[in-house]
């Protein structure tokens, strides 16, 4: 691996985003190539219900926005799922649902799923469990469920990880060597949200000690 961005064996995608990595690139890499693979092929899918599911940072929201900007639709929070969205989704034919989890009005949400399927509409839904696991008490919506295409985001591998570390500390104007990037690799837990925790301790460190980040430093943060 090298210390350079144009170094990294991957591809980047540009695209514009707020949430989670505070940057404009989305890194495919082994962890989600295959659903990224899996979108840019619409609509050429099996089934028209895709699910998507991953942790917290893992990417799902880079990939859904990517879809989007691409071949167009609408976008709804499960926690913000009402009456009218009904009504909304009927122009559309690409609806995502983002971050769904028990905590939803189930008639609504199988109303929901009967009005796209029956207007042969797409959908994708986002999720930290996959559907199927969801604890769901309407047994047609469990059944529906099932229908799903699944397709779940790996945990991060280290082509990954190094590009994520070197791309957020760079934005933050931290410079480290590769030495100390692969060191962190090797110890990190592999967990989205670690590496976001990690990144951002870094950087308070980094502003509070207002000195070069070194081995010992990245040992203090990791909990060695």
């Amino acid at each position: 691996m090298g210390l350079k961005m144009k170094d990294l064996n991957q591809e980047i995608i540009k695209f514009d985003y707020d949430q989670n990595f505070k940057d404009d690139d989305f890194y495919v890499s082994k962890s989600n190539k295959h659903i990224f693979d899996f979108l840019i092929n619409w609509p050429k899918w099996e089934k028209n219900f895709l699910n998507i599911s991953g942790e917290n940072f893992s990417g799902k929201t880079h990939l859904v926005n990517i879809f989007l900007k691409k071949f167009k639709g609408i976008k709804i929070e499960s926690n913000l799922l009402n009456n009218d969205d009904l009504k909304k989704i009927k122009v559309y034919q690409n609806i995502v649902l983002e971050n769904l989890n028990e905590d939803i009005d189930e008639n609504l949400l199988f109303t929901f799923l009967n009005i796209i399927e029956q207007d042969n509409k797409y959908l994708i839904i986002t999720s930290k469990k996959p559907i199927v696991e969801l604890d769901f008490n309407l047994n047609d919506l469990k059944s529906r469920s099932k229908n799903f295409l699944l397709q779940s985001i790996e945990k991060p591998d280290d082509e990954l990880i190094f590009a994520l570390i070197l791309k957020n500390l760079s934005d933050r104007q931290i410079s480290l060597d590769k030495k100390l990037i692969e060191f962190i690799i090797k110890r990190i837990d592999r967990s989205y949200g670690k590496i976001i925790d990690f990144i951002y301790k870094i950087d308070e460190v980094s502003l509070k000690k207002k000195k070069s980040i070194d081995f010992k430093i990245i040992k203090e943060v990791l909990g060695e």
